[in-house]
């Protein structure tokens, strides 16, 4: 199947993240960070390299751990965690995390856009979708780049503790934040 040219906008899509965050491995203080391709490349890499406050300097020059915290868990917010690892998104595509609501069995749901506007919902439709689209390979669009893994509610009642698995603490470092 060849891939039609793509004329139309790119859809608009709703979200459930409002802020992205990481937390600095020395200080343990919480920064912001400015953009949500800044903080896939941070999650990316986190398991290596860890963030630190000084990597700010790239958005805020003058960023150090004596700096206060940019935010704070304060109950104001729902907190979310990010599996670290995660690819970061190709281009031209758009990784959305929605957040379902309080009580079911899975704290949210990941999918992606494709540059077609093409909802994907599961590893099964991307392998689909990019298999009846050979181009995106041909431009260098992997699987191993996509990952539905859910991140996880901080707030312990949030999903439904019948059927919650448990999991174990990780090394990661960095979360999302949603209203």
């Amino acid at each position: 199947m060849v891939r039609e040219p793509n004329n139309k906008p790119a859809k608009r899509v709703w979200e459930s993240v409002q802020q992205y965050t990481v937390r600095c491995g020395k200080c343990a203080k919480w920064r912001l960070i400015p953009t949500k391709e800044k903080y896939e490349q941070i999650r990316e890499r986190i398991g290596q390299e860890s963030f630190v406050c000084e990597t700010g300097r790239e958005w805020r020059p003058n960023i150090s751990c004596n700096d206060e915290p940019d935010i704070q868990q304060d109950g104001s917010l729902m907190w979310a965690m990010d599996k670290p690892g995660v690819p970061q998104t190709p281009a031209n595509w758009q990784r959305i995390i929605r957040v379902r609501a309080e009580g079911g069995t899975k704290f949210a749901d990941v999918y992606y856009v494709s540059p077609s506007n093409k909802r994907l919902r599961s590893k099964v439709e991307l392998e689909r979708y990019l298999a009846e689209n050979p181009s995106y390979k041909r431009e260098g669009v992997d699987i191993s780049r996509f990952s539905f893994q859910s991140p996880v509610a901080l707030e312990a009642d949030y999903v439904n503790a019948k059927r919650r698995l448990v999991a174990t603490s990780s090394p990661d470092k960095s979360g999302i934040l949603s209203n």
